[in-house]
């Protein structure tokens, strides 16, 4: 009969300082991030950890400390390119940080206290939230509960909540004076007049600078500023009388410029031109060349983590506003 076979017991730290001849303190301080241990002991803490197979229990640390490492990020519409472009920014900057994300997909239909008691399930340190994502109870909802929040791209005055926006002003303000400036003077804009903030946001101002121009202008209302509302809104822009068009983001320019190409428009001159926003990797695609505003995700992120770090450190900080900046990209759907 064979010998029964016991599960190896797991490596504590306990284990690393005794082999790396430390104490457990100089063990927890090497693997702390920012924490005070000399270079010396530091290596014979990884020495000793790398041969003995050790890992730290972040969860478990977490417990002992009654604060974790972790960062909820909550998200919508994730279909979008720029959006999954935006995560892989905040979830790349937040390991940068020693900060661990946790991604929460959400949509507005669904309920806010799921999400609520999942972030104080885990304990987490902190929570940034992404335009398009739960409204504004949710944040209001984190911030009772103590939890640092920043917000991207949301346009709620809430206390103790810090945002990072885009210059959405600027950006719509500069599409319809590139219009003009190439001679058209009948414009449109697409956009949801009421989802996202950005949506709104760009879709006010391009109307305000039309007008100020003293140019024609057709409004046209989609239920979602996506990809398959850009498509079924092309076809009709076909018989348009408008000599441009500025879409909200280039998600939903994407599928106005395919709607068109379907009905046997040119790519290169379907008769309109075409401006977006967001400067996702597909508008430099050859089959769309979208002229488009490039948004700032790595200063967002850099923005959004710095108010989080310094709200954890000081919960009562006011709230704090930073707008990050935009910069046309000129391709050949405008021209």
């Amino acid at each position: 009969m064979s010998d029964p076979v016991f599960p190896k017991r797991a490596v504590t730290s306990h284990d690393v300082a005794r082999h790396a001849g430390v104490s457990r303190a100089a063990v927890s301080r090497t693997f702390t991030p920012n924490a005070s241990v000399s270079e010396e002991t530091r290596q014979k803490v990884i020495k000793a950890a790398n041969e003995l197979g050790y890992r730290v229990n972040y969860l478990a640390r977490s417990l002992i400390n009654k604060r974790s490492d972790l960062v909820g990020v909550v998200a919508a519409g994730l279909d979008n390119p720029f959006r999954t472009m935006q995560i892989d920014h905040l979830t790349r900057g937040l390991l940068a940080r020693d900060l661990r994300p946790i991604l929460l997909p959400t949509s507005r239909s669904e309920d806010v206290t799921t999400f609520i008691r999942q972030l104080l399930q885990y304990s987490v340190s902190g929570v940034i939230v992404t335009s398009d994502a739960p409204p504004t109870e949710l944040c209001e909802e984190c911030a009772g509960n103590g939890i640092p929040i920043v917000l991207i791209n949301k346009g709620e005055n809430i206390p103790l909540v810090d945002r990072v926006v885009n210059d959405d002003d600027v950006a719509a303000r500069a599409a319809a004076d590139y219009f003009f400036d190439a001679g058209c003077r009948r414009l449109a804009v697409m956009a949801s007049p009421h989802l996202s903030f950005t949506g709104r946001s760009r879709r006010q101002a391009f109307i305000a600078r039309a007008e100020e121009l003293g140019a024609e202008l057709e409004v046209i209302g989609v239920p979602v500023n996506d990809y398959k509302s850009g498509f079924e809104q092309g076809a009709a822009l076909a018989d348009s009388a408008a000599e441009a068009l500025f879409c909200v983001n280039d998600y939903m320019a994407c599928g106005v410029i395919d709607a068109l190409a379907r009905l046997g428009r040119d790519r290169d001159h379907p008769g309109l031109r075409i401006i977006g926003h967001d400067d996702i990797p597909q508008a430099g695609w050859d089959a769309y060349r979208l002229t488009t505003f490039h948004q700032a995700c790595d200063l967002q992120t850099e923005a959004a983590i710095d108010f989080l770090e310094s709200r954890i450190a000081d919960p009562d900080l006011p709230a704090r506003l930073e707008t990050t900046p935009v910069r046309l990209v000129e391709r050949k759907s405008a021209a």
